[in-house]
């Protein structure tokens, strides 16, 4: 399946791309697998070289945690292979402890790379990344999709309503 593209609002002109492919499950136990994880289903999907983008994400990493609250982290940078934000998922068996700013274990990665010379289109696409995950509604809708169709489904319903 290819990868969808979606205009997140009428007042920011951000396609953000996303991959089924780029959305997984998983059993991870540290904040270091969970970026390798982010990595690699981002670069599989749209693409990349994953050790970059691994050392990209650790390096934003590094400055200070990507923990954003309520169970979400959204780990983030930036790429010179990709022409517009693309959006991984990962949904956590159990919690991790991710330093977020709340103190409260992530449920919910959300990786995002953006091109490398995109500021105000990169903080957009974190901005719309961070308005669907402090819906409280489509955070519990996400924590109980049986799979990864279920998940791709709700986030395309989700950004085209959002775009509507």
């Amino acid at each position: 399946m290819k990868a969808h593209s979606f205009g997140i609002s009428r007042t920011m002109d951000v396609n953000l791309a996303l991959s089924p492919q780029a959305i997984a499950f998983a059993r991870l136990d540290t904040k270091p697998k969970i970026l390798a994880r982010t990595a690699q289903l981002l670069s599989h999907a749209y693409g990349l070289d994953e050790n970059e983008v691994l050392e990209n994400l650790e390096a934003r990493e590094a400055l200070g945690s990507t923990g954003f609250g309520r169970g979400v982290a959204i780990p983030h940078c930036r790429s010179k292979d990709i022409r517009r934000p693309s959006l991984a998922l990962i949904r956590l068996e159990a919690p991790i402890d991710f330093a977020a700013v709340d103190a409260r274990a992530v449920t919910l990665v959300c990786g995002l790379v953006s091109p490398e010379n995109a500021g105000a289109t990169h903080l957009h696409a974190l901005a719309a990344i961070s308005r669907l995950t402090r819906d409280e509604t489509t955070l519990q809708m996400l924590a109980d999709a049986p799979d990864t169709d279920a998940v791709y489904a709700l986030l395309t319903n989700q950004f085209l309503r959002d775009a509507a």
